[in-house]
């Protein structure tokens, strides 16, 4: 018994002072410490996850990237980054589909792929891992200098130095020490043994770190729970000295504190188990109202439906969007200032989420109006349901010119209501011939030095009192029967703040100028500019709705009735750009999603559709009090006669009562 009571202690013990076998990042700035340090202290892989709570893939994946996690052990580090949450760090990186899996050592990326692979994702791990391990060696400068005096002492110090230069300077990874490493020292030793006939001897770069029963030692050498350190003989020398320390030390020393704090917390954290306790379940019962979109509108819906107790279901892609593409800050939402496109998505999500709506990510690829309840089909469920709410939005159209794409939040874009106003005083590009692009270039013209609308024919389509309006506008000149060829760019300035580091990050870019090309001639010139607006319409995404609702005529709109988002199909609703060809504003948008809220709850109430899991519930709790009403009295158990009529610590009232 004392044996059993002591293994125990000792497993209380270890959990303790375990850390999380996964570790889920709450910020940009903590993800880019977290890669700084193990590529430059630990040498361990650091392998991520970048999910959403509504992604049914991302759930069944989540318990074997965890058993990966505890079967690893310290060899590497794993992650999770919850890409609602932390929408540019996964921009960053190019995340297109969920779940995505990246594996970086020393700051790189070496591999990834998207899905729900345990296969890959082991193969990959042990991959990285053994990469690691071979890369985890340093060629000391004594060593080598000891080598060429064994093997070739005609070689003088001046030459050796040279050759250890020589492979310092081709390590790509982080090396502030300047020391001949990784896989650039085992390359400079195969090539020594095979005109030598032996290597020199190598040393390990990070040393496993030595357990320590003393916590707060840990802490103060900052070190951590399992993981190997950086192998030095510097001491504390690095420590400054406060009292003599410059500001820019003070500040420095203040953030590395700060940080170590914050390592001290992870290190006590327990693993989040309740990361997809957001994320839709299948039910037996039909769900009451299912909204297809995650913008403004979809969201605003949502906020509604939930209130209203009808727990909706929002199934959306958790990339994309575009208020979610929308870096900047947004300047036209009232009551937001000094906050950016998904950091407002991010907050409605929340909103939503505390009122009781559950989220699916995934794409919709179809509707089902043959029989009641209505489905929807998306590539990996389907969900049955009394009403939908159709909040798709409507893309922009895309010139799929070179150098577009890159830039995108970088001097590229399609609203120019949204950010205009950043390019105050610089000259724009507009590309359109349309009443929105003849509507942009006026915005424009308001704030910018100068506009240059890009038209491909001689005259404009837009109404005749705008184009007017923008031919006789001073700041505002035209280039007839021209095409943008190629977006030109030039990087952004690196950043100065080594803390704030992105050591795998591709250069930023930002809108330099333009290539034009005349359509008649083919003759190419070249037009400085700082942003180009491109205004050649939107595309509404309701291909998954076609043959099912009627839609505007011409148009891909859905078609609504009165000031209604009601559509020709009975329980479908429409509200957002989906419905809207006129303003598509974030603002309007949110508004006819809530509209379409109170619509669809109306509609659900005049059908007697109500919450079908809670009136089951109700008549199998009356069918249990029907059954017992029939038992004699005096059988039934009375929880006070175990007191014996008296409770210790009972008030004197309640006993006289029992």
């Amino acid at each position: 018994m004392l044996r059993l009571f002591t293994l125990l202690l000792l497993s209380l013990a270890s959990l303790a002072y375990a850390r999380p076998v996964v570790r889920h990042i709450r910020s940009t700035h903590e993800f880019d410490r977290l890669m700084k340090k193990h590529s430059t202290q630990t040498g361990l892989p650091v392998i991520v996850d970048f999910y959403s709570d509504g992604c049914g893939p991302c759930r069944m994946i989540a318990p074997i990237f965890k058993k990966l996690a505890q079967e690893i052990g310290g060899k590497a580090v794993f992650v999770k980054v919850d890409t609602n949450a932390l929408y540019e760090l996964s921009s960053r990186y190019g995340v297109r589909s969920l779940p995505t899996f990246k594996f970086f050592l020393g700051g790189r990326k070496v591999h990834e792929f998207s899905g729900a692979g345990e296969q890959q994702l082991r193969q990959f791990t042990q991959d990285i891992i053994q990469k690691a391990e071979w890369e985890n060696v340093m060629l000391p400068m004594e060593n080598l200098s000891k080598y060429y005096a064994d093997k070739d002492a005609s070689k003088s110090s001046q030459d050796i130095e040279k050759v250890y230069k020589k492979c310092v300077d081709q390590v790509k990874d982080e090396n502030p020490d300047k020391l001949c490493v990784g896989a650039v020292a085992r390359n400079l030793a195969k090539s020594l043994k095979k005109k030598y006939g032996s290597s020199p001897e190598f040393e390990k770069r990070f040393l496993p770190e030595e357990p320590s029963n003393n916590k707060e030692q840990e802490k103060a050498e900052g070190g951590g729970a399992g993981g190997p350190k950086k192998n030095t003989n510097k001491g504390n020398s690095d420590q400054p000295n406060l009292h003599l320390a410059t500001k820019e030390q003070l500040m420095a020393e203040i953030e590395k504190r700060l940080d170590a704090e914050r390592e001290a917390q992870v290190e006590e954290e327990e693993d989040d188990e309740a990361e997809f306790e957001h994320g839709w379940s299948p039910s037996p019962f039909p769900e009451r109202v299912t909204i297809v979109g995650g913008g403004p509108a979809g969201l605003s819906a949502a906020i509604y439906a939930a209130r209203a107790g009808l727990k909706p279901v929002v199934v959306a892609p958790p990339m994309g969007g575009q208020l979610q593409g929308k870096g900047v800050d947004v300047e036209n939402y009232p009551g937001l200032f000094n906050v950016t496109g998904p950091a407002v998505v991010a907050l409605m999500r929340q909103q939503a989420i505390e009122f009781g709506a559950k989220f699916e990510a995934d794409t919709v690829v179809g509707i089902d109006t043959s029989e009641r309840p209505l489905k929807v089909k998306t590539n990996s469920s389907v969900i049955e349901t009394h009403s939908i709410i159709v909040a798709t939005g409507a893309e922009s159209n895309w010139l799929n010119v070179k150098g577009e794409y890159e830039m995108r939040g970088g001097g590229v874009s399609s609203c120019a209501t949204c950010d205009g106003h950043i390019y105050r005083g610089k000259h724009v590009l507009v590309v359109g011939g349309g009443d929105t692009a003849m509507e942009d270039a006026l915005v424009l013209a308001r704030t910018s030095e100068s506009v240059t609308v890009i038209h491909r024919r001689d005259t404009f389509r837009a109404s005749k009192v705008l184009a007017q309006r923008v031919m006789e506008h001073p700041s505002i000149s035209i280039k007839w029967n021209t095409v943008i060829e190629e977006i030109l760019g030039q990087p952004l300035s690196p950043p100065t703040d080594g803390d704030n580091v992105d050591l795998d990050a591709p250069a930023e870019k930002v809108v330099s100028g333009a290539v034009l090309k005349d359509v008649y001639t083919g003759e190419e010139s070249r037009v400085d500019a700082d942003a180009v607006f491109v205004a050649i319409g939107h595309t509404p995404s309701t291909s998954f709705l076609e043959g099912l609702v009627d839609f505007n005529e011409g148009t891909r709109y859905v078609a609504t009735k009165g000031i209604s988002t009601r559509t020709s199909v009975p329980g479908i609703f429409a509200c957002g750009d989906v419905a809207d060809s006129v303003y598509r504003q974030a603002i309007t948008s949110a508004g006819s999603g809530a509209a379409a809220a109170l619509d669809a709850e109306r509609w659900l109430s005049e059908e007697g559709l109500g919450n079908e899991e809670s009136d089951f519930e109700a008549e199998l709790l009356a069918d249990i009090m029907a059954n017992d009403k029939g038992r004699d009295s005096g059988s039934e158990y009375n929880v006070y006669d175990d007191a014996g009529g008296r409770v210790t610590g009972m008030k004197e009232s309640v006993g006289a009562e029992l």
